[in-house]
């Protein structure tokens, strides 16, 4: 599909036309002009990285420095101290005088038509909001996972559709051995015909937080921290990682571990492009407090094949049990095991099912995608329906009755209660 997004520059254009879009001055390291090894700026995929917090640096940048096809051209967070990390880290590869855009809004990059590519790792509300724009600008983008909603994931789903834009949901489970060949080995009938899958997943931290408002702390921009989602004043419970359990910003632990194992249970399961059709479940969680995500869960899950799946929380472990065994682990990317050593020592032959995969890792594999222009091995349609799997859960414990859920029109028929919660509106001036 042709893309009729802006076109952006060609990678040729980039040492020329970047200090032009910079306000400093960059400092160009032999490196980037193609010495010491490395491709030559022309082969090289310019990446502006959205949110440079301990994931962004230790999982993205990292990551993403290891390929040296990739160039980071810009550092955006809203907090001083991630910037300054973030260009402290990229030295320690392209040496001293290695310098690159910083600011901290995210749309003076997305709006640099030298940059190819974006990499989000910010709270889960600005997903979506960021993933979007930065597409309908031309960009290429992986982001962390998961959606903040539904509705949110439908629209990002469609964009990158209809733009034609590589677009990486950011797990690293489908490139993980474990994972990819446990899926394979249901897929190719090794347990026989699916009938349930269990699955655990972290119980979270069980405290309810402090709300109290405390002053906003020198170096962080707390209005653009809270971007598009309802405005509530500065605390500190809320940074820089407890975030995760305040419901204005994202779902809990459930959407945030769930997007890890449903995802292969999905892709065990043939349903990574469909869902479940019911879901009921209890789950526990403050009711006063900062943090009012569920800490405790118990979901069981329905699918139109007669599978089951159970999500429970309290540790990590995956199982699919079959008529004619079981196959699944204990602990995250804990080894294979299963009810016969047959089923481990099984070859998957030359006509079988073979799942797509990046063992080099899910960066690799974005960057192999953005030059070739195929799905990434977790594309947006594929994150969009294992998210919905994690938000369906959230629902049906909020309203606490049991729910049907229809994957093609993605409603829950007969109930508009549960529709209205599957979007939010945004804050005002924000929009799309």
């Amino acid at each position: 599909m042709k893309r009729t997004h802006v076109p952006r520059c060609n990678r040729r254009d980039f040492l020329k036309s970047a200090a032009l879009a910079v306000v400093a001055p960059q400092i160009i390291p032999s490196s980037a002009l193609g010495l010491d090894g490395r491709p030559a700026p022309s082969e090289r995929i310019t990446i502006g990285f959205l949110g440079v917090g301990s994931h962004g640096i230790g999982k993205n940048l990292n990551g993403f420095l290891k390929e040296p096809d990739a160039q980071p051209v810009a550092f955006c967070d809203v907090m001083s101290v991630n910037i300054e990390n973030a260009l402290r880290t990229a030295r320690k590869k392209f040496g001293d005088s290695f310098t690159c855009q910083t600011t901290k809004d995210w749309r003076e990059v997305v709006a640099r038509p030298d940059v190819d590519a974006v990499m989000i790792s910010t709270p889960d509300h600005w997903h979506v909001f960021m993933s979007v724009s930065a597409i309908r600008a031309g960009k290429d983008v992986m982001c962390e996972k998961p959606t903040f909603n539904i509705a949110e994931g439908r629209l990002l789903a469609d964009t990158v559709k209809h733009y034609g834009a590589v677009f990486q949901t950011a797990t690293e489970d489908r490139s993980l051995a474990v994972y990819h060949r446990m899926a394979e080995l249901v897929r190719n009938k090794r347990i026989g015909k699916l009938q349930r899958i269990l699955v655990t997943l972290p119980q979270q931290p069980t405290q309810a937080g402090d709300p109290t408002p405390m002053p906003v702390p020198e170096g962080l921009d707390y209005d653009m921290w809270v971007g598009p989602g309802p405005w509530t004043p500065y605390c500190a419970g809320k940074l820089p990682f407890m975030w995760r359990y305040v419901s204005d910003y994202a779902g809990g632990i459930l959407p945030d571990w769930g997007m890890h194992l449903f995802d292969t249970a999905q892709w065990a399961n043939d349903t990574e492009h469909w869902g479940p059709v019911e879901v009921e479940g209890v789950g526990k969680r403050y009711e006063n407090g900062l943090y009012d995500t569920f800490y405790e869960y118990h979901l069981t899950y329905r699918y139109e094949n007669g599978v089951e799946m159970k999500a429970e929380s309290g540790g990590v472990a995956l199982r699919f049990e079959g008529t004619e065994g079981w196959v699944g682990n204990n602990g995250w990317i804990g080894s294979l095991d299963a009810s016969s050593p047959d089923i481990l020592r099984s070859v998957i032959g030359p006509e079988e099912i073979h799942l797509d995969t990046c063992f080099a890792g899910e960066h690799r594999n974005f960057l192999d995608s953005v030059k070739s222009r195929r799905n990434p091995y977790f594309p947006a349609e594929v994150g969009h329906r294992c998210a919905t799997v994690c938000h369906i859960g959230n629902i049906a414990m909020t309203l606490r009755r049991k729910l049907r859920w229809d994957p093609k029109t993605e409603q829950f028929p007969g109930e508009p209660d549960a529709n209205r919660m599957m979007s939010r509106p945004w804050r005002e001036p924000w929009t799309l």
